[in-house]
């Protein structure tokens, strides 16, 4: 799509009359599978006599096909399967867990949870994780756990990360909470590493409301993510499971942690994976107009994606790099405004779904002037199906808009562009 010429967008377009928020709606498959379930009022994963395999055992078997993992254990969210997934690798109190700088609060979270020590890395202006610091990093602590987010579903250099990790010995989890259907060099991200995380929150690319999932081809962090994820002693009732003989050494030692996902949850689930692959394709139908359009105005800089790098464009960032800090608060105002809700992650406060390192007082301090500089312009908007592609130039005519709007502001801010 090509734009159209900065001067045309001087007087403010109609507002888009679109929530850029809204979900996709559940299959009706999955609405009639919950329904037939709630029928029958079993809703728990689990049952003491004659148990069915579940709704969430068959999800988990059809993740672990799609993925082409051995194992996958589904529970209430993306936080809790990160938090299993350090747990079960042995994480112990004061140990470090290297992770991006740009990420979100469930991520240091899950390491604060855990008893780990978050070490931030840095983050590179096309939005992944800096190599040359991770290598830095991983020296100094080598031995340790690399939590790797692929952060609004930008793929870092998988071969290039696994190859870092296997020189400093640190074994890899993959937080996929913005990137399930995405790969990188035709690999789907989630099978790197040694455990794979994902969520199915409303505002990912699979909706149960909360849900999460742990993938990984290793006995004994399988066994032990079953057993701290809440299944008492019905863990044979997981149909993708380790030997039962590997559970006999772990069943007295990992606690109860209660984060099963239930089967209704599972049951909403099980056709939108079916889907995903479509929907896929037309998230990023509708992210290649937008940033096409983007790409056309001056003053709006999107980041790089190399080819080795499938997305889901479920999302889109970019910065406005010239404008100060007053200016980019009077750009999300505007365009917010028309209908286009803008989240900038260099606010001083945190807001909504956005999230600073700075706020996590719980992490390890260290000056990261790069993410400093890349978060400081870096803005986001959301890209839903319920947006038709024909409407993604409107959605470019208000950024357009607001962004004449912001530079003829008269406040100026005396910091730094951003800040």
């Amino acid at each position: 799509m090509t734009a159209r010429p900065i001067a045309e967008h001087s007087a403010a377009p109609p507002a888009l009359g679109i929530d850029l928020s809204t979900p996709d709606p559940i299959p009706e498959e999955g609405i009639d599978r919950a329904v037939a379930l709630m029928r029958t009022g079993k809703l728990f994963r689990y049952a003491e006599e004659g148990a069915e395999p579940s709704e969430a055992a068959r999800w988990e078997e059809e993740v672990a096909d799609y993925l082409g993992r051995r194992y996958v254990i589904a529970v209430n969210s993306c936080g809790a399967a990160l938090y299993l997934a350090l747990h079960s690798l042995g994480l112990q109190p004061g140990d470090p867990v290297l992770l991006n700088a740009w990420t979100l609060a469930p991520v240091p979270g899950a390491v604060e949870h855990a008893g780990g020590r978050a070490v931030l890395v840095e983050t590179t202006r096309d939005l992944t994780i800096d190599l040359e610091d991770l290598e830095r990093q991983a020296r100094a602590h080598r031995g340790g756990i690399l939590l790797l987010s692929h952060m609004r579903g930008h793929i870092s250099d998988l071969a290039a990360v696994q190859a870092l990790c296997a020189e400093h010995d640190l074994r890899l989890v993959e937080d996929c909470a913005h990137s399930i259907g995405g790969s990188w060099d035709g690999q789907l991200t989630g099978t790197f590493g040694d455990v794979g995380c994902f969520s199915t929150q409303t505002y990912k690319h699979l909706n149960s409301g909360e849900g999460g999932l742990l993938a990984t081809d290793d006995d004994e962090i399988a066994a032990r993510a079953i057993l701290a994820s809440g299944s008492y002693m019905l863990y044979g009732q997981h149909t993708r499971r380790p030997d039962l003989a590997r559970f006999e050494d772990l069943r007295g030692l990992e606690p109860n942690h209660s984060m099963r996902l239930t089967s209704t949850a599972a049951a909403v689930l099980r056709p939108q994976l079916r889907s995903l692959p479509a929907r896929v394709a037309q998230w990023n139908e509708r992210y290649d107009r937008i940033a096409g359009g983007l790409a056309g105005v001056p003053g709006i800089r999107l980041p790089e994606r190399p080819p080795a790098e499938q997305f889901v464009g479920s999302s889109l960032q970019f910065f406005l790099d010239d404008l100060t800090g007053a200016q980019i608060t009077t750009f999300c105002r505007v365009a917010d405004g028309l209908g286009v809700h803008v989240k900038w992650f260099g606010a001083e406060r945190p807001e909504a779904f956005t999230s600073a390192y700075t706020s996590w007082a719980y992490a390890e301090r260290r000056a990261l002037p790069g993410t400093d500089a890349v978060l400081s312009t870096l803005c986001d908007i959301r890209i839903p199906l319920a947006l038709p592609p024909e409407r993604c130039e409107d959605v470019v005519a208000i950024l357009a808009h607001a962004l004449d709007h912001a530079r003829a502001a008269t406040t100026h801010s005396p910091n730094q562009p951003g800040r």
